[in-house]
């Protein structure tokens, strides 16, 4: 199993921040806020690489920092850490994104990992220029993630497609190693195009027969395409020495959402055309206002994060050695990646890197 933290580019605190698929950072958000500077990120991701997670993920959207400039300047600052870099194909060309790639593994010595963002809230995605529609823009990601891998095999490619039309799409040296390509999506579009061209389908928290359910379709949809791919999963985590300290922290969290905050994100998020952004509204049905067990979807999955927080919004909640049980139920669906986050994410990467990550890696 590879484990992966997150580089909060929009910012950290002692409390949730919203931030995402459409919010802005602000959400959720009751004073303390960390700036995401240079300074404060490096540490956050030193302290990564020092417990032994394998990259960071590093988001992207109009609220965060952006995650090429930041990363590249975080390979001065670690020595083997991986960088996660989130990027949407339908902002740049795909052949510069190649070249782009390329210089970054060779000038890192193979530490770049890329996570394909199709798209997120309409009006975000029309703030950068892009009108398409849901199915559309996974129309051009499946064009696009042809032309990359097409330029970095190293010999000269042409392709002319509803979206792009390129003559002879090449980089000077193919990255070596060729970056693994992540990809999460939650509709019909989307399967396609992940058993086509990624290498590890990524999943939001959900609860574990959900996520069996779609590891099942995206092997199917792989298998016809004559491929196998890798399973990740995007969580929070909140682990203690105890139950009783890790749901008192749940509790803390909870109790410091506005209630307003949280009836303006369900607004925003909700005219999202994410499939997965829907059903991780959908997890949060039982909700009671109040009592932070009712967010508790499958026992030690808390949905709370995404009160306030667009995309992933779910969080292993329990003792160090309950959060290796539910890692473990994933594992055995063939749940082969965990990329983990936490707030704060400097303190909750060491509550998890000391706590349940020597488990899996001793």
């Amino acid at each position: 199993m590879k484990f992966h933290w997150f580089l909060p580019t929009n910012g950290d605190s002692r409390q949730l921040v919203g931030g995402g698929h459409g919010l802005t950072r602000d959400h959720g958000h009751r004073g303390g806020l960390r700036e995401p500077d240079i300074e404060y990120l490096a540490q956050v991701a030193r302290s990564a690489e020092q417990l032994g997670f394998e990259a960071v993920l590093t988001p992207t959207g109009t609220w965060c920092e952006d995650a090429w400039l930041v990363t590249a300047a975080l390979t001065r600052e670690t020595e083997r850490l991986k960088f996660l870099v989130a990027f949407r194909p339908g902002f740049l060309s795909p052949t510069l994104a190649a070249q782009m790639a390329a210089t970054y593994q060779r000038m890192s010595r193979g530490r770049l990992l890329l996570n394909v963002v199709t798209g997120g809230e309409d009006a975000e995605q029309r703030r950068f220029g892009d009108h398409l529609s849901h199915d559309e823009r996974y129309t051009r990601t499946d064009e696009f993630l042809g032309i990359v891998r097409g330029a970095w095999s190293g010999t000269p490619y042409d392709f002319k497609g509803e979206h792009y039309h390129v003559d002879g799409a090449t980089v000077s040296i193919p990255p070596d190693p060729l970056p693994r390509i992540y990809f999460g999506g939650s509709s019909p579009a989307a399967g396609p195009v992940a058993a086509r061209h990624v290498d590890v389908y990524l999943t939001w928290g959900e609860p574990p027969a959900q996520v069996a359910g779609k590891i099942a379709w995206m092997r199917e949809l792989a298998a016809a395409e004559g491929r196998e791919l890798r399973f990740g999963i995007r969580l929070h985590v909140i682990s203690r020495d105890t139950d009783a300290a890790a749901w008192a922290e749940a509790e803390r969290l909870l109790s410091a959402i506005d209630p307003a905050d949280i009836a303006r994100a369900r607004t925003v998020l909700g005219r999202s055309s994410s499939v997965g952004q829907q059903r991780m509204l959908a997890l949060q049905a039982g909700f009671d206002g109040g009592d932070v067990r009712s967010l508790e979807i499958h026992p030690g999955l808390w949905a709370g994060v995404g009160l306030v927080r667009g995309g992933a919004g779910t969080a292993l909640v329990g003792s160090h050695a309950r959060v290796a049980e539910l890692v473990e139920e994933y594992a055995s669906l063939g749940v082969e990646e965990f990329v983990l986050s936490g707030y704060p994410h400097l303190e909750e990467a060491y509550w998890f890197g000391e706590g349940v990550l020597p488990r899996f890696t001793r």
